[in-house]
């Protein structure tokens, strides 16, 4: 998947040849990424060009979409972006940008009926054509049916709301059938989110990715919260798939709202504690259970900063449990109170990958998966 790059500098150069030294030897003798990777501020320029702009990114749930003209927004590779539900009930993906003197249309997340410019009031239907333009009828180049707002790719997969800016990027339903494979029994499309908000941390995207990617660290980062709720003797990492790794984890009984509704009768065995951990490239990361989902959702910004999108909520079983209010707020502090942790721990690495005297070390056979996504990155990335 790599392509040529002239525009690729010195710097990220050099660091994707120590990357691709690194991946090319065999799991058992890998290491960490190298530091450049994470620090270069013109690596990180040619990740937005080679993977943001170019893969698949998620901009949350459908169901937060529920109504037409629910919106959200987001910034891919520093592209403004809209995503709403259209008047036909379709997940629609548009340019951010009014076509007349390029200001940007709308913030945040909301609703609207139709999509008006704040700057001079040109305004769009749901699905990006232009309805109307104010002042505009002396100018004889003016043709209010020739302008529509770009129209960018979106689908819904199992729930999720994927994105695109590459028009030939591979259809997500072909290219994760193997996560369907793996975790279909579950049916992620019926959870209902419950809450999404948005944080800014000072470390880099992949020291976040990495770190939901392996639970070599829950026992020792979340000793106050999660940390005593698996064994590290029972956890597997197997090989990746080129779209995405994953592990699992069998949950004791600490956690009790991870494991089936107590009245769920479909699920069996081991299929009521599992836990499973999976990243789909580059930046979905999700956590799901019998019980409860969450996930993370991150877009980088520069070397040392990532914006994190952080959602969640419930399967329909416990969702339809009498205590579903208490229940979901206990979730949500749980999860808070990991995320504290969480946060804690990503910055203390990016703070270490900037110091003088620090060194990628070996990964335990628990962080197959960092390998695993280390091998996306380099491929992903340019011939230099």
């Amino acid at each position: 998947m790599t392509t040529h790059d002239p525009a690729l500098g010195p710097a990220a150069a050099s660091a994707l040849a120590e990357l691709r030294a690194n991946v090319a030897d065999a799991f058992e003798r890998a290491r960490a990424m190298p530091k450049s990777v994470y620090t270069s501020p013109d690596f990180a320029a040619a990740e937005q060009r080679h993977i943001f702009a170019r893969d698949w990114l998620c901009a949350g749930r459908a169901d937060a979409l529920k109504e037409p003209g629910d919106y959200l927004t987001m910034q891919i590779a520093g592209e403004p972006v809209i995503i709403l539900r259209d008047r036909d009930g379709a997940l629609r993906g548009m340019s951010n940008v009014c076509r007349h003197r390029m200001s940007t249309l709308l913030e945040g997340r909301g609703h609207v009926r139709a999509i008006t410019c704040p700057y001079h009031a040109w305004t769009y239907n749901l699905d990006g054509t232009l309805r109307g333009a104010p002042a505009m009828t002396l100018n004889e180049g003016f043709c209010k049916d020739a302008i529509r707002l770009p129209q960018i790719r979106v689908v819904n997969w199992l729930g999720w709301v994927l994105v695109t800016l590459d028009p030939d990027a591979p259809d997500p339903a072909t290219r994760l059938k193997p996560v369907e494979d793996l975790v279909g029994y579950l049916d992620m499309s019926t959870y209902t989110e419950t809450f999404r908000e948005d944080f800014r941390w000072a470390t880099n995207w992949k020291v976040l990715a990495e770190n939901f990617m392996e639970s070599y660290h829950l026992p020792a980062c979340h000793a106050g919260t999660i940390g005593g709720s698996c064994d590290l003797a029972l956890m597997t990492c197997p090989e990746g798939d080129p779209a995405f790794n994953y592990h699992w984890i069998v949950k004791n009984d600490t956690v009790p709202l991870a494991l089936a509704h107590p009245a769920n009768t479909t699920l069996t065995g081991d299929q009521r504690r599992i836990t499973w951990l999976l990243a789909i490239y580059p930046s979905l990361l999700i956590t799901l259970t019998p019980g409860y989902f969450w996930y993370l959702c991150l877009t980088p910004d520069g070397p040392g900063h990532v914006n994190v999108t952080f959602g969640g909520g419930m399967s329909a079983d416990w969702m339809a449990d009498p205590e579903a209010t208490a229940n979901l707020a206990a979730v949500k502090a749980l999860l808070d109170r990991v995320n504290i942790e969480d946060k804690g721990c990503t910055e203390r690495v990016y703070r270490g990958l900037c110091a003088n005297l620090s060194s990628p070390g070996p990964l335990s056979h628990l962080e197959r998966p960092n390998f695993e996504f280390a091998r996306y990155i380099a491929d992903m990335m340019p011939e230099a």
